[in-house]
């Protein structure tokens, strides 16, 4: 840009009004990130703790929900520790080569995370399709009383996780490996009483494939989610065309908006660039705190850096 810019790089952290337009996620305060690792970590010691058990009852019984339960187990459990993870990295201050800190991390962690229930249900599904062409004898008492223990387990990570997570994508992700565990508990219950009752051990695998068809919704949401942010896609509710246009028709300051980026680092941090030309006579710190201050009403918006300039031809 030519002469008279007026570069401004620092946070704008306008608070003046409240917002009319879809409100975006803000930063965690440290006690609530706190609050989400402790509840990862409580569901992966649960996780953990309670895997040996379905494989040893899955394998003792010939029941392939409770190995399939017992296998998406060890992969949450993996999971869950990565998600851990991702919150004690993300723990480390920015610095010169990091200036954003490791807070992405959690978003990776989520994506990993999502991508891993896709290859757990094509895992039950081809062993599924296996057991209904040479079905396996089912010992359905053994097989109830060790489900019945997985749910109660799962219940109590999914309780712990729900109260703690809120938007957050890598507790999200964490939460639906424990969703899919839960669910699974509860078909091999139902499997279990059916081979009690009838001796049909076709509703094992049956039951099974059900499962993952209601996992792999959610999985595919949290993948679409994190890859969006890991692609710098502009955060949910954020419209640079609308928010260009309304910062040309609501301040006389703004001759024009453009080159309007926004991003999120996690979906708790978006953030937003913007280049605005002065209208004749204004000045340029009054634009750039009336232009965040606006955004920050429209959008929640808070880290908006704003360059402005004057006497710049109006090419796009």
């Amino acid at each position: 840009m030519g002469a008279g810019h007026d570069h401004d790089h620092a946070h704008g952290h306008g608070h003046a009004g409240h917002s009319h337009g879809p409100t975006l996620s803000t930063s965690d305060s440290p006690e609530a990130r706190r609050t989400k690792e402790r509840a990862i970590l409580i569901a992966a010691v649960l996780t953990g703790s309670f895997m040996g058990v379905e494989v040893i009852g899955g394998v003792i019984s010939g029941s392939l929900a409770l190995l399939a339960d017992a296998g998406h187990m060890l992969t949450d459990f993996a999971s869950l520790l990565l998600a851990w993870c991702a919150f004690r990295l993300a723990r480390r201050p920015a610095d010169w080569k990091r200036t954003y800190g490791f807070d992405r991390f959690s978003v990776l962690a989520a994506f990993v995370n999502g991508l891993t229930l896709f290859a757990i249900a094509a895992w039950i599904l081809f062993e599924a399709v296996q057991r209904l062409r040479d079905p396996h004898e089912v010992l359905g008492g053994l097989m109830l009383w060790v489900a019945t223990g997985g749910l109660l387990v799962n219940i109590l990570s999914f309780w712990v996780l729900s109260r703690a997570g809120g938007d957050n994508l890598n507790v999200r992700a964490a939460a639906l490996h424990v969703l899919g565990d839960l669910l699974g508990s509860v078909a091999a219950i139902a499997a279990s009483l059916v081979i009690i009752w009838t001796g049909w051990t076709p509703i094992d695998p049956i039951l099974s494939v059900l499962v993952v068809l209601l996992i792999l919704r959610s999985a595919w949401a949290v993948v679409r989610e994190s890859g969006h942010i890991l692609l710098e896609g502009a955060p949910a509710g954020f419209d640079a065309r609308a928010v260009a246009a309304d910062l040309e028709a609501t301040l006389p300051g703004v001759a024009r908006a453009h080159h309007v980026h926004a991003w999120s680092i996690t979906q708790e941090r978006p953030m937003a660039t913007m280049e605005v030309d002065l209208a004749p006579g204004a000045v340029a710190d009054d634009v750039r705190r009336a232009v965040k201050r606006r955004v920050h009403e429209t959008t929640g918006m808070e880290h908006v850096t704003v360059e402005v300039a004057a006497g710049v031809a109006q090419d796009r």
